[in-house]
């Protein structure tokens, strides 16, 4: 679980507890994005919302995109479900949106079940340098590497 030496993870992670707490489980993820925006907008956490995320192929932009529910403080993707339960696919999506956005810190929150389901997900995905040694770390949930 993230701790206050991540406070950007630790203040989106507050702000997604409150909205289940006042919503419960049960709707679908629009109403907890507008919801988690208001609560962002309450407790001064900067994001934009529904932000569209370029996808390079050899160089050249594509002009297919994908689009994260938030990014928060310029550098935290902030994505959303609202399901009975994630399989791998939606680790998989969040890691894609890291590698389009170059930035290497996520939140996958699921406001499905009856309690609050999170998972931090760094990435160090560096394209521009060789692929190899340390600079080329697997992507972890929480720490555990999960390729």
């Amino acid at each position: 679980m993230p701790t206050r030496d991540d406070p950007e993870t630790y203040a989106v992670i507050g702000a997604a507890m409150k909205v289940h707490s006042f919503l419960g489980c049960g709707f679908l993820e629009q109403v907890y994005q507008e919801a988690l925006a208001i609560e962002f907008y309450r407790r001064q956490i900067p994001f934009v919302r529904e932000v569209k995320l370029p996808i390079f192929y050899a160089g050249v932009q594509l002009n297919t995109f994908y689009q994260a529910d938030f990014i928060c403080y310029g550098r935290l993707i902030v994505e959303l479900k609202a399901l009975s339960s994630l399989s791998g696919n939606k680790q998989a999506q969040v890691i894609n949106y890291l590698k389009a956005s170059g930035l290497h810190r996520a939140l996958l929150i699921n406001f499905g079940g009856s309690s609050l389901h999170y998972e931090r997900i760094v990435h160090n995905y560096y394209p521009e340098t060789p692929l190899s040694g340390d600079e080329c770390r697997e992507p972890t949930v929480d720490g555990k590497d999960i390729s």
